[in-house]
């Protein structure tokens, strides 16, 4: 029996809810803060899935956490693994996987037993072979142990500075990567960037984090980047994780159709995340939004905005304008988001596939997804392929004269483990 939540029909939604901590953050920061000598505390760190993936890896490694309420203290030894495990499992954590391919190859010893990477069955079919080819090129010891481009896979000593090359349109996770391990190693190295460059903002973020973090990475142009070996990681201290700009889309959404007003608090004007950008999306879609340092409150008509637009940089975000369109006043489209075909799921099939079940008239695209809004509503069992985005996506459809049951609720854990209970809270008939 499948695990389900019935969501009966909502009107309205207002009040004031905290954001989680971004999950992009939380695992750069823990990672970031392993690499550092002398310790980090961590503010407003996420507890989900995804960040305990990436702190076993570390406890693994050697490095060392002190926990209390509000706090995580990390403590790391500046990449050289106290204790070197010779296998980690990362569930489906990609902000786990990619960047630790990237950095465990830049600081494996000779000394050390090769490293496994491996994850869950969804795992083993997210592609690194674009991050693993660009690794290899510079002598990195890589060998898969499946099927060849995919987890699992053994990391040994061997990366050399130099040049790397890198496709960017598949995932910003693998630029990033690659961003954060490039200064471990002992000379100067450069990174080029080929083809269009998805999720960009994303860089920006892990840009942002390294200087934070004391890593200096000179942009040459907006495709290559100049890194200096035999960087130090320096810990600020003390480090806030922002809340997850990602999660604030389905806030901002359900304030547009239950009008209202709703503090988002977590994320402000100031934040580093690029996912902040859907805030200027709702305001298209209809939605009024005021903007303070720590917070935005959005309030809406009811009345939703169809809209056509490229949405290659905030991809994670652009899932909640698809349930969105089944609300608005004309067809929308969302599109250049083939990457979401290599996340949690293959997204554009799933949306699709979901949305039709609601009676939406849908056109799935390579890389684009057109939805026309709903004329006749239909309840509908929602299937959320173990992806967290999808099940927090589709609780929007609640505010259908029909409501809406999602399947497997708890796959939210990834991220937002307490979502529903907080939609419970402020979206009522």
């Amino acid at each position: 029996m499948v695990n389900s939540i019935h969501l009966e029909p909502r009107q309205h939604c207002r009040g004031s809810v905290t954001l989680p901590g971004s999950k992009s953050i939380a695992n750069r920061a823990l990672l970031m803060a392993a690499l550092c000598q002398t310790p980090v505390t961590l503010h407003n760190l996420l507890v989900s899935d995804d960040t305990s993936r990436m702190r076993e890896a570390l406890l693994a490694l050697g490095v060392s956490f002190k926990d209390d309420e509000l706090t995580t203290q990390v403590e790391g030894f500046g990449g050289h693994w106290r204790q070197a495990s010779s296998e980690l499992y990362l569930g489906n954590a990609g902000t786990a996987m990619r960047p630790l391919i990237a950095v465990l190859s830049a600081t494996a010893k000779e000394e050390q037993a090769p490293i496994v990477l491996k994850g869950d069955a969804r795992m083993h079919e997210r592609p690194v072979q674009h991050l693993v080819d660009a690794l290899q090129m510079q002598g990195a010891s890589i060998d898969y142990l499946g099927e060849p481009g995919f987890p699992p896979l053994s990391i040994s000593q061997g990366l050399a500075p130099g040049k790397f090359e890198i496709d960017g349109s598949v995932s910003s996770q693998f630029i990033s990567a690659l961003l954060m391990a490039l200064p471990l190693l002992p000379g100067n190295s450069t990174l080029t960037l080929k083809g269009e460059v998805v999720s960009r903002p994303y860089i920006n973020l892990t840009l942002q984090m390294l200087a934070d973090f004391g890593i200096l990475v000179k942009e040459l142009s907006p495709q290559c980047y100049a890194i200096a070996g035999k960087q130090v990681y320096q810990s600020p201290g003390e480090y806030w994780v922002e809340g997850d700009a990602s999660a604030a889309s389905y806030w901002m959404a359900a304030a547009l159709l239950g009008r209202g007003p709703v503090e988002i608090i977590g994320i402000g004007e100031k934040s580093i995340q690029g996912d902040k950008r859907f805030a200027e999306v709702i305001e298209q879609m209809g939605a009024s939004v005021a903007y303070q340092n720590n917070s935005i409150t959005v309030s809406g008509t009811g009345i939703v905005k169809g809209i056509d637009q490229d949405f290659n940089d905030i991809p994670d975000a652009a899932m909640t304008v698809a349930p969105l369109a089944l609300f608005a006043d004309k067809p929308t489209t969302i599109r250049n988001v083939a990457n979401w075909r290599v996340k949690e799921t293959d997204r554009l099939y799933a949306m699709a596939t979901e949305l039709r079940k609601l009676g939406a008239i849908v056109e799935e695209g390579r890389d684009y997804l057109r939805v026309e809004p709903i004329k006749n509503w239909q309840h509908a069992c929602i299937d959320t392929y173990d992806d967290h985005r999808m099940a927090m996506c589709f609780s929007l459809a609640a505010f259908s004269p029909t409501g809406v049951t999602i399947n497997d609720p708890d796959c939210c854990a990834k991220t937002y483990p307490n979502y529903f209970s907080e939609f419970s809270r402020l979206c009522h008939s």
